[in-house]
This record gives C-alpha cells, structure tokens and sequence, in this order.
C-alpha cells in the first residue's frame, strides 16, 4: 500500500527521530537519496551542470548537502538564494565544496534544476521572485525536493504559481499532494527515500498490485455460479443501448458466478455475451443507471428497496437523496459530482480531495470521483486514490465499464470500499493492458480484465 501522510503526521514522526539521531543526520540521509536520484537522471555527474533553488526550509537545506555532495562528484553546482536567510550548515558545506552562490542574472544553463524553494510548510502559490526563479530555463528538467513548490500538500490543491517538476523525490513517506489531483500532476515521478520513519496509519492511501491481488475474491473449492454471486445490471435505454452492453461486458469480466440484465437493450446484450441471463431474478448486488436515461429512477428505486449493495452511476445519480442506505457505491464525474453538491465542476477539479469527501459524508456512502487519479472516498473521509490507469482511458463508454465491475465485486462479497476502488484500481490496468501505451476502448479494457486478474493471482 502506498500511504500518503498529512504534513503534521510527518512533522510529529520526524520528531520523534530527530531526537534520537545526531544533528543533521536526517537531512543528510535526504541529501544523499537525492543525490542518487539527480545523478541517475543525468546520466552520471562529472562535468554536469546543476542549478539549486533555495528557500529558507529544510528543503532549501536539502538542496544545498545534495548540491554540495554533487560537486564533490564533478558536477558544476550553482545556487539561487531566495530568502534572506537559509540552512546555515548546509550553505556552509556547499560553499566548502566550491558551490557558487548566484544571482538569477548571472546563472549558467544548467542540466538540471533542484527545487527547494518551499516544504512542506508552504501554503498558496510561490512569491513573485520565486516564481520568476522556477522559471528561468523553462524547458530544463526539474527535480522537486519533497514536494513542488507552490502546491499544497495536504489537500492537492494548486492556487496560483508552482513548480512542475519532472522527478520529485519525497522523503520518509508520500505526501497527499503526491496523488491527488491537481497537485500530482505537478509531481511528475515520484521517487520515496525511506527515512525509517515510525508513521500512524495515513488517510489517504494508493492501492498496489499485491494489494489488489490480496483483496480478490476467490472461487472455493465447491463454488457454483450462484455462491460465486450473481450481479444484476439495469442500464441502457433505446437512446443508449451500448451503454447496457458495455455495462454488462465489465460484469460479465469473470470475477462473479452470474450476470443477470433487466432493461430495454437485451437483444444487444444478448448479441454481444450469450451467457447473460435476461429478466428477472435473484441478485446479490445491483448496477443502475448507466445510460438509463428517464428509466434510471425506477431502476434505483427498485434496486434500494431489495436492499442489496448497488452501484449508482450517470443518470441514477441525480435521482439519489441523502440519507443511511448501506451498501452504495456512487461512481460520478466530476460534473456529477459537482451537480449533486451544488456547486461548480471548476470547483471540483480544483479541490478534488474534499468534494469527494463531503459528497461521501453527505450521501452517507462509499463516493468514486472518476478522473485522471479516481478517489473513492469512505463517509469517514478515508480515501484511496487509483493510479493504474492512462490518458488513453478518458474515452466515452469507460465509465459503464467500470460500474459493471465494481457491480460484479460487490457481487462477490467485497464492501462497497474495497469493492470501488479494487475496480477502479482493475479498471486502469485493464487499459494499460488493452493500449499497450497507446488508444483503449471501453470494448478493449472490458476484454482485458480477465487477463489482468490472471496475472494478479499468478503473482
């Protein structure tokens, strides 16, 4: 699993080693991880060119040992000064080792820009002179110490000027900004130097592969169809029937024992996997409203009052009222989700984090915020962030995909929890898989999750 604490968790851990470890020794234990990562950027160090961006933190301080340890290899280092004070120790090792101190007008082109401008401390954009420093030679690599400057880190927001780096690379654990969007995208790629830091549980966390592959559920020896869960699926119209298709396709992926459809594209459905049953049935978990069009509130009606766990998607979505109905799933973009909050999609996309958190309080159930990094979200604001996907996956028909197979794990017997965000998590590997780094369809990724489940549990 990988964790994302919040800036005060890491603050009180980082105390509590500080106090048992000599001064300075965790920066330079920083330092140091950094400095392997800038040198295998470049594809070594003698003779590079290197370029620090200070502030007064202990970012800055980072910087300055990484930049003093990268000249005693060979490399050029300068050194822009942003504060009028910054890491007296660590300036001093740099100087040591021949490191110039700089003005923004008397920089050399450098190979590689280090930003320690702010930490994890920094709240709002950058100040205008720091800003107009991050951006001196616009299209030179930029590794971030700990986090880009600018961004805020608990909450993935970005408000105002920042850094976009190409490398960051964090120390001790992630930080929220790491993954959440729009932040993350600032992060490029992200590298963790372990510090051996004693951390609590964090709240917001990215499944892994060997995550994913644990919470599978698995057929038992004496399973049959019906043990295995069978996952009803109410969506299309006669305006979108592909939408009941591809709903339909992500169920029918393999993960539940029997898909049953009820709606109006059943030729459709039929056509395409014969082995769905039509009409209806007994089910152990309901997906509504993918394409449903003016039939999505009868279908969510019906699906809540056999009290089964269901996923709502699309056109269910508007007619969902808050209130305790266990078991849901909500899978909204972020112009549905905007539109059951009452607010703006801009706003949404901003501050990704705290609407899909307020929407799960609200509605009282699991919130899956589709987007580049997809956050489902619990009522008691945990939050786990996918990154498996690709680009490529912004594509129309996805979205029912994903709804079908989250429909087929709740089937199986996952809680709503996991059950979103291992198919979210199933969803994006499943187009990776499909594109093989270029263009996906939803017929594609739904082809493609079997294939990724088999090698989940073959290791």
């Amino acid at each position: 699993m990988r964790q994302a604490h919040t800036v005060d968790q890491v603050r009180a851990a980082e105390a509590v080693v500080l106090a048992q470890v000599p001064d300075g020794a965790l920066m330079q234990r920083a330092a140091a991880g950094l400095t392997v990562v800038v040198a295998d950027l470049l594809g070594g160090v003698y003779g590079r060119r290197v370029l620090l961006l200070v502030g007064p933190g202990h970012n800055g301080g980072d910087a300055l040992y990484a930049g003093a340890m990268l000249a005693r290899r060979g490399a050029s280092v300068e050194a822009i000064l942003l504060a009028d004070e910054v890491h007296p120790a660590a300036l001093a090792a740099f100087r040591a080792q021949y490191g110039a101190v700089v003005g923004p007008d008397r920089a050399t082109r450098p190979d590689v820009v280090l930003d320690g401008i702010v930490g994890i401390g920094g709240r709002g954009g950058l100040r205008p002179a720091a800003a107009a420093a991050a951006t001196l030679f616009a299209d030179v690599p930029v590794v971030a110490v700990d986090v880009p400057s600018g961004v805020d880190v608990d909450t993935g927001r970005v408000d105002g000027a920042h850094v976009r780096a190409d490398v960051t690379v964090t120390f001790g654990t992630h930080k929220t900004c790491h993954l959440v969007d729009p932040a993350a995208l600032a992060c490029g790629v992200v590298t963790l130097i372990d510090l051996d830091l004693g951390l609590p549980p964090a709240p917001v966390e990215a499944l892994q592969a060997h995550d994913v592959a644990r919470l599978l559920p698995r057929p038992s020896d004496v399973a049959h169809k019906y043990t295995r869960g069978v996952v009803g699926v109410s969506a299309g119209s006669e305006q979108y029937p592909g939408a009941a298709v591809l709903c339909t396709s992500g169920a029918a992926s393999g993960l539940a024992g029997m898909v049953r459809y009820v709606g109006p594209a059943a030729d459709a459905v039929r056509a395409r996997h014969p082995g769905i049953v039509v009409g209806d049935g007994r089910v152990q978990a309901w997906v509504v409203g993918s394409g449903g069009h003016d039939q999505a509130e009868n279908a969510l009606a019906a699906a809540i009052a056999a009290g089964v766990p269901t996923v709502v998607d699309a056109d269910a979505l508007i007619h969902l009222r808050p209130g305790a109905v266990p078991g849901l799933v909500l899978t909204p973009h972020a112009g549905e989700l905007a539109a059951m909050l009452g607010t703006d999609r801009a706003e949404v996309e901003a501050d990704q984090l705290a609407h899909a958190r307020r929407a799960a309080a609200h509605y009282g159930a699991v919130v899956l915020l589709k987007g580049r990094h997809s956050l489902t979200a619990r009522p008691d604001g945990a939050v786990r962030v996918t990154t498996s996907g690709l680009p490529w996956l912004a594509v129309a028909g996805a979205g029912d995909v994903l709804a079908g197979v989250i429909g087929a794990l709740l089937a199986c017997g996952l809680d709503p929890y996991d059950a979103a965000s291992v198919g979210s998590w199933l969803h994006g590997a499943a187009a990776v898989h499909a594109g093989r780094g270029g263009p996906v369809t939803p017929e594609g990724v739904a082809d493609s999750l079997a294939p990724v489940v088999r090698d989940l549990l073959q290791g």
